[in-house]
């Protein structure tokens, strides 16, 4: 499509030396559609065999040709699981094998996705798809859906939401004065002249695209239907059109269909409404990825209402109306007070500019220039002399933000809060809405955030993080069974920005009878569980740069935080701050002990059911390790557990040889399914 190579272009003016690989001819919307170079344009067509999005692969020898002229980074705007990006990514890899084509180290890679709705894919694709995030140095995201999920299916490199571009200069306000002189074209008429759609007037309602189910202009029909004044200029085609058209045979001039218009076509169309209509509707297999209409009408200077749905709340925000997918009886009024209430047309115009112009092509090359800076020269983090300067700021603006995220305790919670009152703000979130924990919050200076429901530690966490006032802030997470001094707490946070590499720093731990605990541990693998079973647990030490520091009393800096994302809630309790620690690790940041700071953890004080707690904890390893290593090596892991359990079911006897057998039972049906059944 000519028009969404203008990201290409844009680059191109800014001394971006781009090259676009594109298909030949491909089928978009329905048309066939050949890709048409205009003059001196870099971009390659080749020829595609297959015609399914996911489905598809390019032809070889110009692809392999292309690829091996070394460039500084691949930008494979295919989804990570579609066979095009294991294509490349496969020729990437055998270009590295053979000396002709190698380059060191090899090119960086990012990847593209707009699929909002989590899926399990069959065999092969989950396999592609979770070695091309392992690896991707990048990924852009059109909704913030699609971020999440890749984010919790393996994906640890920076993800950056850049929304679908437009043409400012093409869609913009009107109508222009050659089409006011001009006499209207098909898919364009007349707008009513100004102040006409009114309360007791005309409201002409335009939508734009695919006429088929899932796009629910059958339910906009509907809501047309009720209402008179509710005028359609339906633009587009698709399998719905014959039975639509039925349905509106005899109403005149209240809807028309125009056919399928061409980009040229669409701003004069969008200029003739009085508001667009996006009423898309979820079906199990899809939901709306980005509505690119929306923005293009928007950018017309014309308000939008749109169904709730998929990423269309965060496309138009607060530039239109949402309404619940499928309520024809919402989708028309809402249509109407558009038309009826005072100033709305013209608020709705201004924020839906402001919208529109974040998502400008000029915009949009300028994030993803900025995403390839970061793919090729690393994550950028502070020096030394930042940190420095910045520990010379005012206390204020630096002191860490304390949360602890709650579940039941209240006198724990109480105790580990009680020493930093008045020196740290403090933030409590409470799994377990209980009206003590807030009373003991609030006495303590404390913000309380109550999520109503308890999703686990990790969703705690990112349900504070959400929420910060000051995103600068370093963040120090404290269970309610650990307490620590401020004094130790400023001695993390000064060894957290000695070292610009840190993501993490925590202290030494000791129980209540003064017995130290082990707070650093190497990152777990497959191979780790095998040599555990074998006995040789000892060669496993935590080194500097391949470990972390446990949870219990843990500050992250803001930096960190920024770049390698939220915690992932698919871990309801164990190894979240594990796998927060290794896709950070994978992105360059490193963690720390401080052993001159201390801290007193009791250890699973908040629960009182340790054989809960103990499923829980192996389930977290298993979602770890299919996670990071795939399921073929949690498998093998797997194996390394069972295997060691048995041999000690049989060698031990007492307390130890009814654990072992516990476990053999527990990995024999699989821990996750284990805790399904809690």
């Amino acid at each position: 499509m000519d028009a969404w190579r203008e990201r290409e272009r844009v680059l191109l003016s800014h001394g971006v030396d781009v090259r676009l690989v594109s298909a030949r001819e491909w089928n978009e919307g329905g048309t066939q559609v050949r890709l048409q170079p205009k003059p001196g344009e870099k971009v390659r067509g080749l020829a595609t065999f297959g015609s399914h999005p996911a489905l598809f692969v390019y032809e070889f020898r110009r692809l392999w040709r292309t690829l091996g002229e070394g460039w500084d980074l691949l930008d494979i705007h295919e989804e990570p699981y579609a066979l095009a990006t294991a294509q490349i990514l496969f020729m990437r890899t055998l270009q590295q094998i053979l000396p002709r084509f190698r380059t060191n180290p090899p090119s960086p890679y990012m990847l593209y996705s707009a699929q909002n709705i989590e899926k399990r894919y069959p065999w092969p694709f989950r396999t592609l798809e979770r070695r091309a995030l392992r690896h991707a140095s990048a990924l852009s995201v059109c909704n913030r859906e699609a971020g999440r999920i890749l984010r919790s299916k393996g994906m640890v490199g920076r993800i950056e939401i850049i929304p679908l571009g437009v043409d400012l200069e093409i869609f913009a306000p009107g109508p222009s004065p050659e089409e006011r002189q001009a006499p209207p074209s098909r898919g364009q008429e007349a707008r009513p002249p100004e102040g006409e759609a009114t309360a007791g007037g005309v409201v002409v309602v335009g939508y734009a695209g695919r006429l088929a189910e899932h796009k629910g202009v059958d339910v906009l029909l509907r809501a047309a239907l009720d209402d008179e004044r509710l005028h359609l200029r339906i633009a587009g085609a698709g399998p719905l059109e014959h039975q639509l058209r039925s349905r509106t045979a005899g109403l005149g001039d209240r809807v028309r269909f125009l056919g399928a218009l061409s980009g040229e076509e669409l701003p004069s169309f969008y200029r003739s409404l009085d508001v667009l209509a996006v009423p898309s509707v979820p079906t199990p297999g899809w939901v709306e990825q980005f509505g690119r209409v929306a923005v293009e009408a928007m950018a017309c200077g014309i308000p939008v209402v749109a169904s709730d749905t998929g990423a269309l709340p965060d496309v138009v925000g607060d530039a239109g109306l949402l309404v619940p997918a499928g309520d024809s009886r919402a989708l028309g009024d809402a249509l109407l007070t558009v038309a009826d209430e005072p100033g709305l047309a013209e608020q709705l115009r201004a924020a839906g500019s402001a919208r529109a112009r974040a998502c400008a092509w000029p915009e949009v090359a300028r994030r993803y220039r900025e995403l390839y800076e970061h793919c090729i020269t690393g994550p950028q983090r502070p020096t030394s002399a930042f940190a420095a300067s910045a520990r010379e700021r005012s206390g204020e603006a630096l002191r860490p933000e304390v949360v602890l995220v709650a579940y039941g305790a209240p006198d724990m919670v109480r105790s580990a809060l009680a020493p930093l009152v008045g020196h740290f703000p403090l933030t409590v979130v409470d799994n377990s809405s209980m009206p003590q924990i807030r009373s003991i919050a609030i006495d303590a200076g404390a913000r309380y955030l109550d999520p109503g429901r308890n999703g686990g530690f990790a969703a705690g966490v990112n349900y504070a993080l959400d929420r910060r006032d000051h995103p600068e802030r370093d963040v120090l997470l404290l269970n309610p069974d650990a307490i620590i001094s401020p004094d130790d707490v400023t001695l993390l946070q000064q060894a957290l920005h000695a070292d610009p590499a840190l993501a993490s720093t925590g202290p030494s731990q000791v129980d209540d009878d003064g017995v130290a605990a082990t707070v650093t541990w190497p990152f777990p693998t497959p191979a780790g569980v095998w040599i555990q079973t074998i006995g040789l647990a000892r060669l496993r030490r935590a080194r500097p740069g391949r470990s972390f520091v446990i949870g219990s009393v843990l500050l992250l800096k803001a930096a960190a935080i920024a770049q390698v994302g939220r915690f992932d809630e698919h871990f309801f309790l164990y190894a979240e701050e594990t796998d927060w620690a290794f896709r950070a690790h994978r992105q360059g940041w490193r963690h720390a002990l401080v052993p001159a700071a201390t801290a007193l953890h009791l250890g699973g004080g908040t629960s009182s059911d340790p054989h809960r707690r103990d499923i829980h904890f192996h389930a977290s390893q298993e979602r770890y390790l299919r996670k990071h290593f795939g399921a073929l090596n949690w498998q093998l892991a797997r194996a390394g557990v069972l295997a060691g359990a048995l041999l000690r079911s049989v060698l031990l006897r007492g307390a130890a040889a009814q654990s072992a057998r516990w476990r053999l039972r527990t990995y024999a049906k699989g821990p996750v399914r284990a805790e399904a059944s809690l």
